[in-house]
């Protein structure tokens, strides 16, 4: 996942030409379409998607933090919605998919904690929909998420949650790589044996080609490396390692951009109908709210376009 030629592929999209090219060439295992006509069609929007995406991001970065959730999550949607054209030439086949998908719970004036707020997840709207059609999750195995807990997924954001003496992922193993290792320790975690625990990963891993497990690991190797979309294993772009939830609780096997999308949307509805409470928080900081936010608004303003380009890019090669 190399950010210089991500950057690169967004540039290369940036013409009617090359957008309908690759347009065509992923509507070309799509059923019951016209690659040719479809790609026409759809190339310009797929180029404002695109264009108009990483603006928000860009013009959020150069802003204060008072505004940058809001850009952060409409850019966000943007470059999802240009992931989705490539796969789903008709979107928005509806209405319905026109909606955030989510909602947030109504907040009490005072006393309020960001990392304790929920969002709920709706059958219908936009989240439900990328999650199915870009990550192949049909069903949610919950429909409340805790800020906290989503933030404490994000690899990002694991030295800030270390300060505080606590610990959530664990270290498995390097981008790219076939071979991961899991401490024993997490058989305690989540209450299973080795062999049980083996065959819970099974469904989230690429063909697992041997397994062997000693005092104190298990190891396995894989036929292929995991992809950056693949949920419960959560990609550090920083150090380049692939991390793990520590505890059971928090095995939550949903793509990051998920999660991202989640933790901006409750960001983006603070920062405009609770503007009292999101202007104490920016001017007085006066809890650990306030670091936790910056640090994961500064890195998912990075990581985010990454991560939606990288899926695109490894698209563009796969047809190769």
């Amino acid at each position: 996942m190399n950010e210089n030629n991500i950057k690169t592929f967004f540039t290369y999209l940036q013409s009617e030409q090359t957008a309908q090219q690759f347009l065509y060439q992923q509507y070309q295992c799509i059923e019951e379409i016209n690659p040719e006509i479809m790609s026409y069609e759809n190339c310009q929007t797929f180029i404002y998607y695109i264009k108009h995406g990483l603006h928000f991001y860009e013009t959020g970065k150069g802003l204060t933090t008072i505004l940058q959730p809001i850009l952060f999550f409409y850019g966000m949607i943007h470059l999802i919605k240009a992931v989705l054209l490539t796969k789903r030439p008709r979107y928005p086949e509806s209405t319905k998919l026109l909606a955030h998908g989510v909602s947030s719970r109504k907040r009490k004036k005072q006393n309020y904690v960001f990392m304790e707020d929920e969002v709920m997840i709706h059958n219908h709207g936009l989240f439900s929909y990328f999650s199915e059609h870009l990550y192949r999750i049909e069903r949610m195995s919950t429909n409340k998420l805790k800020m906290g807990d989503l933030l404490a997924l994000v690899p990002e954001m694991s030295p800030l949650f270390t300060l505080h003496n606590q610990q959530a992922l664990v270290r498995i193993g390097e981008i790219g790589t076939k071979k991961l290792t899991f401490p024993t320790t997490l058989l305690d975690h989540y209450h299973l044996t080795a062999k049980s625990f083996q065959r819970h990963l099974y469904t989230y891993l690429p063909k697992v080609l041997s397994t062997s497990t000693h005092k104190d690991y298990i190891h396995l190797e894989l036929a292929t490396p995991i992809q950056a979309s693949s949920g419960p294993f959560f990609f550090n772009t920083e150090d380049h390692s692939i991390s793990f939830p520590l505890h059971r609780d928090l095995f939550i096997p949903f793509s990051e951009v998920m999660i991202h999308y989640l933790l901006l949307y409750n960001l983006s509805m603070l920062s405009r109908y609770e503007t009292e409470w999101w202007g104490e928080l920016i001017a007085t900081k006066p809890n650990t709210d306030y670091p936790f936010i910056v640090h994961f608004l500064y890195n998912s303003s990075k990581k985010i376009p990454l991560l939606l380009g990288n899926e695109m890019y490894q698209n563009h090669l796969n047809f190769k």
